[in-house]
């Protein structure tokens, strides 16, 4: 061993070394499980107006009702048409509600989509329930295909315990609808690849 490992000086450059290391370690970790924590962390509690979701139905409904709107969106490059049946619902808290939305593939070909969801105001998102969704997995259509597709849900009675959501009267439940890149079916083999710059 040299002399400058041995010395004050190069342990503690070893031990910064090795430091930086581990905080760049750990740094890259962080970064591939940010966005699987930060979606349960929002599916657990509620955080920016992402319904729960449960297994079952509240033990109790109550007579408050709130008015339910449904918002429907098809990002850019999917074609597709997307519709609630209804825009508005009464509904009464603690009441389990099935809500259908149609969805149409306008296109010529087989094409995958999947549905992001939130709810608004963004401070309810802790109380409305969702207990089955097609948004939960990728939706996929046929050309020409159309389906009705159903969100099964409920706004939990624990709301009235909440002074700040005293003056509420509605919910929006809105949905995007974005496409799903398929990856491309692999190539038989012996199957001749058309070259570059050749028609």
């Amino acid at each position: 061993m040299s002399r400058a490992e041995h010395s004050p000086k190069g342990r503690r450059d070893i031990l910064v070394a090795t430091a930086c290391s581990l905080f760049v370690a750990a740094m890259v970790g962080a970064a591939y499980a940010a966005v699987p924590l930060y979606n349960w962390f929002c599916r657990t509690t509620g955080f920016a107006g992402t319904p729960r979701i449960a297994g079952a139905a509240p033990a109790h409904v109550l007579d408050r009702t709130l008015k339910i709107r449904f918002d429907a969106n098809v990002a850019g490059g999917l074609p597709w048409q997307f519709e609630p049946e209804r825009s508005t619902i009464e509904v009464r808290i603690g009441e389990v509600v099935s809500v259908n939305y149609r969805v149409t593939n306008l296109a010529a070909r087989d094409t995958v989509g999947m549905a992001s969801y939130n709810v608004s105001p963004a401070t309810v998102g802790a109380y409305f329930t969702k207990i089955n969704c097609f948004c939960f997995s990728e939706q996929r259509l046929r050309a020409g295909e159309q389906r009705d597709m159903t969100v099964v849900f409920f706004v939990d009675p624990e709301i009235v315990k909440d002074a700040e959501q005293d003056g509420l009267d509605s919910i929006t439940l809105s949905y995007t609808m974005y496409q799903v890149r398929q990856p491309q079916a692999p190539q038989p083999q012996g199957a001749e690849v058309p070259a570059a710059g050749r028609s």
